[in-house]
């Protein structure tokens, strides 16, 4: 596929439902999703594979490569891939009860018409975050905020991968949640936890061969906290399914100051644990129900927030600690002037417009 590097563009997304020639698809929104979809296909070109982060049967991550075809479902660059940004799953649609949510990217086969391929969830990360900016450099690390519909394609992730085996999901669930009284009050709950908590676990390893990409994490990395990249600044991780539980099931696992109490990681694996009890007994999942009824006292405009410190750990290597992606290289990926579109907000896409060097030679030296 030729790139056209005279009209604002972003590398390999010339087939997308963003027009890139207009400004409102260069908001911050859209970038952050935008971006590293094409960042993704521009280390494709370079024959540089993500980070693959993945669970074992010890219930660790670990790290392998993972192609960006099969991140994708479909070779980059290909004339048949589509990226079609904030959209739907479709073959989600029928394990749900009411509106399936958005998720950031779906891929899509333009022949067949409008076949799906892969669902993906975006997260693109400052390195380092407030957590981390003042320790060493190979201490640096990533804050991630998730979403309750990111827990919904997780649950769905899974549970789509077992739908000919729903007994068996409700073999693994149903001791945890049998004597549960009432699901909605904490002090019923609380007892409860580690059972929950084991119970998915159990199910998890059980398959774990089956996981499969499920977030798709950039990272851009800063010196400290000032606006100056790296000259390695980018790169890119994938959460597999099964390892992204980690990020909450992990805290959920610790002892609370107060054992009466549930936060929001232990509300989110309740969260998961309930969508797929149910997808098991029923073959649905109702996640707004889950989202609004178990609540728990806490806001549900977010599932959880980690930060750097915590996120260090599962991500700690040498992308992490220097990325394989230069500084200039960030003008092959944004092309025909589309930074002149960007916002100027403490985001990436402020980081871009604070290195003009990156586009322009001579002020390498400003």
């Amino acid at each position: 596929m030729s790139e056209d590097k005279t009209t604002p563009s972003l590398f390999g997304l010339s087939q997308s439902n963003r027009d890139f020639t207009q400004k409102e698809a260069w908001g911050k929104n859209q970038f952050n999703s935008s971006f590293p979809a094409s960042l993704a296909c521009y280390m494709y070109s370079c024959g540089i594979k993500p980070v693959y982060i993945k669970l074992n049967k010890a219930l660790k991550t670990e790290h392998y490569k993972i192609d960006v075809s099969e991140v994708f479902g479909e070779i980059p660059l290909s004339e048949n891939l589509f990226f079609a940004f904030e959209s739907d799953y479709l073959p989600y649609r029928k394990f749900v009860v009411g509106k399936l949510p958005r998720v950031d990217l779906v891929t899509q086969n333009i022949v067949p018409e409008d076949s799906c391929l892969k669902s993906v969830e975006i997260k693109l990360t400052a390195l380092p975050d407030n957590s981390t900016y003042k320790l060493d450099e190979d201490k640096y690390g990533c804050e991630i905020v998730v979403r309750p519909d990111t827990i919904v394609y997780l649950a769905l992730s899974i549970a789509s991968k077992l739908q000919n085996d729903r007994q068996n999901i409700t073999n693994f669930l149903e001791p945890a949640f049998a004597n549960i009284e009432d699901l909605t009050k904490i002090k019923y709950v609380v007892p409860k936890k580690y059972e929950i908590i084991n119970s998915i676990d159990n199910l998890l390893i059980n398959y774990i061969d089956l996981q499969s990409p499920l977030v798709i994490q950039p990272v851009w990395k800063t010196v400290g906290k000032t606006s100056k990249l790296f000259s390695n600044c980018l790169d890119m991780f994938v959460w597999s399914d099964f390892a992204f539980t980690r990020l909450f099931f992990d805290v959920a696992k610790k002892k609370l100051k107060s054992e009466e109490s549930i936060n929001r990681y232990t509300r989110t694996v309740i969260w998961l644990a309930k969508m797929l009890y149910d997808f098991g007994k029923n073959g649905k999942i109702n996640h707004q129900q889950v989202i609004d009824y178990y609540t728990y006292n806490t806001k549900n405009d977010k599932a959880f927030a980690i930060n750097g410190l915590n996120t260090h750990p599962y991500m700690t290597s040498q992308e992490l600690l220097t990325p394989r992606i230069r500084k200039e290289e960030i003008r092959n990926i944004i092309m025909g002037g589309g930074q002149n579109y960007l916002s100027p907000e403490r985001r990436f896409d402020a980081i871009v417009l604070s290195n003009p060097e990156i586009f322009d030679e001579t002020l390498k030296d400003i």
